[in-house]
């Protein structure tokens, strides 16, 4: 999951480097479980990298730190695809919400031909750079807000987590339609929150995964992945 929110510009002016340090501070590069082949800086704890990302933001009320956790969405997405890599072998991919980037670097491990993370939080732009680079691959970064604008041109578009606020939701589906009557692939990966669509997707899968943080109101959550039904 990643941070949705466009906050002021006072978090664009951190440099780059000073969010590596902080996330490579604050977090632990480990495996993910269930997931092959792929390890992220992960956080214990939501509370103390919350903190120290406000600290250099110089502001309160922050954004979660999405990027710090493994979601049960990309989790889902993640599983989806290792069962199913021509999904994305071969292909060019967009990672809508990227936070830690952990759909687009399964992706790039399955033989995608690029892929590109897009997310508000320049936070999330570090912690990717700092997972692709600990994997072995490179993933390009969107750092703007594109909901109002055509998707970038893509064969297949993953979008995990990006359900659990009204207001982003309402936005998110006409994109990812438009997205797809351009041609585009696209896989939605969510554990059935509130503001999941009740219509318009079909279910692809389901896993039971194991998210990385304490901010689920449970350990185990049934994640789901659909596509977006025929609209035709």
């Amino acid at each position: 999951m990643a941070s949705r929110h466009e906050t002021d510009d006072v978090p664009r002016r951190v440099p780059l480097s000073h969010r590596r340090a902080l996330i490579a501070r604050h977090t632990r590069l480990r495996p993910v479980e269930g997931v092959t082949g792929i390890r992220l800086h992960l956080a214990d704890d939501a509370a103390p990298v919350w903190r120290a990302t406000e600290a250099a933001l110089g502001i309160s009320g922050a954004p979660i730190p999405f990027w710090a956790f493994a979601w049960a969405g990309g989790l889902a997405i993640a599983r989806y695809l290792e069962e199913h890599p021509d999904e994305v072998a071969g292909k060019q991919v967009i990672d809508l919400a990227t936070g830690s980037g952990l759909c687009a670097l399964v992706a790039m491990r399955l033989g995608a031909a690029g892929a590109t993370g897009i997310d508000v939080d320049p936070f999330a732009e570090a912690a990717l750079a700092l997972n692709a680079r600990a994997n072995g691959v490179r993933v390009g970064f969107i750092g703007r807000d594109l909901l109002d604008e055509e998707p970038p041109p893509a064969d297949v578009l993953l979008a995990g987590d990006t359900w659990y606020e009204g207001p982003l939701a309402e936005r998110v589906l006409p994109w990812l339609r438009r997205a797809a009557a351009a041609g585009t692939r696209v896989l939605v990966g969510d554990p059935g929150r509130r503001y999941l669509p009740a219509d318009g997707l079909v279910q692809l899968a389901a896993y039971d995964v194991r998210t990385t943080t304490q901010l689920e109101d449970r350990d185990i959550v049934r994640g789901r992945v659909f596509t977006l039904a025929d609209s035709s």
